[in-house]
């Protein structure tokens, strides 16, 4: 399971492009397709990751490149959950909860989940997943 602001998909980079598409690729070796599920709120998007699994995403963007949730706050306290409970919370490239604030209010993009979606999907941000190579000789 997935969940994320799909509405925002063309202001994405084009590498989470491609792993939100992984998701929702069929694979008989894996647990996909992902099924969608999106509230809108980000503690009851995490209680259901926390629930049933899966990876919760709020990316930056084109128009928010640091994203919209606030590192402190937002973040944190929710990192701090998953990672307790054995998953990995990131910000595409880092633990968010090693990130030093530089203000009260900052924001950050923010995937957080299994620790097997999240290093994934940072494989995916890399360029160096394979599916990715597929889709190169497409």
């Amino acid at each position: 399971m997935y969940s994320v602001n799909e509405g925002s998909y063309h202001l994405w980079d084009e590498r989470l492009r491609q792993y939100v598409e992984y998701l929702k690729t069929p694979s008989e070796d894996r647990r996909r397709p992902y099924s969608l599920r999106y509230v809108g709120t980000a503690v009851a998007d995490v209680h259901r990751t926390l629930f049933y699994g899966g990876i919760f995403m709020y990316p930056g963007n084109r128009n928010a490149p640091e994203g919209k949730l606030r590192l402190i706050y937002e973040v944190n306290p929710l990192a701090k959950i998953i990672t307790e409970a054995g998953g990995r919370a990131s910000d595409g490239c880092r633990d968010v909860l090693t990130i030093e604030p530089t203000d009260i209010h900052q924001r950050t993009p923010v995937f957080m989940g299994s620790s097997e979606d999240v290093t994934e999907l940072e494989q995916f941000l890399r360029g160096e997943h394979p599916f990715q190579q597929t889709l190169a000789h497409a």
